[in-house]
C-alpha cells in the first residue's frame, strides 16, 4: 500500500530590523524637529542612568516602529518623532538598530511623542484598520495604532505652530488626555519626570520647546546648560574670593593703626606673615 504524504508549506519568518526599510522617503517637515529630539534626549541622560544602570534601553528619533507585515513593508510602520523603550538592548547582535520591530521584541515603547507641523489632526487620527468587501485596506490613524495595537503607555502631541502640548495615558485599554499639574507640566510617573513647555534659545533657535523637569519642578539641563551653570558658579566663587582678599588687605593698615603686631594681624586675618609684610608701607 502506498501512503501519500501531505506537503507542509512553512511560511517565511517575519523579517527583522535589518530586512525592513529604514526610511519612507519623506522629508522632515520643519527645522525644529531634529533639534527638539536632541534636546529631549540630551537632558534625559541622568534619568536614564538612574533607571537603567545596565544601559538596557533604546531611544528612537523619527525611526520606524513596525507593527504588521504589509506590502510595501513601510506601510506597516509608524515613525514617532521621539520614543523611548525601556529594558531592551541598545544594539541587536552588535548592530545599530535600523528600526524597532514589535513582533520580534514584544516590548512596547513607554512613551511616544509627535511634533506636529500642522494642526495635529494627523496625530489625533483614530481611524481603525479595516478591510472593505473588495479587499481594500483602510490605512489606520496614528492615534489608533499607538493606542490599540502598540499600546504605548504615554502619547504626546506637540503642535509646533501653536506651541500647545497634550499628553495621553493608556488607561483600561484607551487613551485619556491628562490635565497639567500646578506648574503646567505633565507627570510621567514611571520615569520620575514631568513634561512641559519651555521658551528659550537652543541651537540658534528661540522657540517654545518641549522639555523635561524632575517631579520637584527642576528643569533637567542639557550638557551646555550644565557647563554654563558651572562656569557661572566658578565665576561667582572667584569674585567672592577677590572681595575677601580685598577686605583683608584693607584691614591690615587699620589693625596696624590699632597697635597690633604683624603676628597678631596674621592670626586675626588668617594670613601668613609674608602676606602681612607685603602690605607694609
Amino acid at each position: 500500500m502506498t501512503q501519500s504524504i501531505n506537503r507542509v508549506i512553512v511560511p517565511p519568518p517575519f523579517p527583522d530590523h535589518t530586512q525592513l526599510p529604514a526610511e519612507s522617503g519623506t522629508f522632515v517637515k520643519n527645522f525644529q524637529e531634529h533639534p527638539q529630539s536632541i534636546l529631549l534626549t540630551d537632558s534625559l541622560g541622568s534619568v536614564l542612568r538612574r533607571l537603567h544602570p545596565d544601559g538596557q534601553y533604546a531611544i528612537g528619533q523619527d525611526s520606524g516602529i513596525y507593527w504588521r507585515e504589509t506590502d510595501p513593508p513601510e506601510r506597516g510602520a509608524e515613525a514617532p518623532d521621539w520614543f523611548y523603550v525601556p529594558n531592551v538592548p541598545p544594539l541587536l547582535d552588535g548592530q545599530i538598530r535600523r528600526s524597532y520591530v514589535i513582533w520580534r521584541e514584544h516590548i512596547a515603547p513607554l512613551i511616544a511623542l509627535e511634533f506636529a507641523s500642522g494642526d495635529g489632526s494627523e496625530e489625533r487620527d483614530r481611524t481603525p484598520l479595516s478591510r472593505s468587501p473588495s479587499g481594500e485596506v483602510t490605512k489606520p490613524g496614528k492615534f489608533w495604532v499607538y493606542e490599540q495595537v502598540m499600546r504605548i503607555s504615554y502619547y504626546g502631541i506637540y503642535v509646533i505652530s501653536t506651541g500647545t502640548f497634550e499628553l495621553y495615558r493608556l488607561i483600561d485599554g484607551a487613551y485619556r488626555q491628562l490635565a497639567p499639574n500646578s506648574r503646567g507640566h505633565y507627570p510621567v510617573e514611571r520615569m520620575g519626570v514631568e513634561l512641559g513647555l519651555w521658551e528659550g534659545r537652543y541651537q540658534n533657535q528661540t522657540q517654545v520647546w518641549l522639555r523635561w523637569w524632575d517631579l520637584e519642578g527642576n528643569l533637567l539641563e542639557i550638557g551646555t546648560e550644565q557647563a554654563e551653570r558651572e562656569r557661572e558658579r566658578a565665576e561667582r566663587e572667584r569674585e567672592r574670593a577677590e572681595r575677601a582678599e580685598r577686605s583683608q588687605r584693607e584691614a591690615i593698615p587699620k589693625l596696624r593703626g590699632l597697635g597690633l603686631s604683624e603676628e597678631q594681624i596674621a592670626e586675626a586675618l588668617g594670613l601668613s606673615l609674608e602676606e602681612v609684610r607685603q602690605d607694609e608701607g
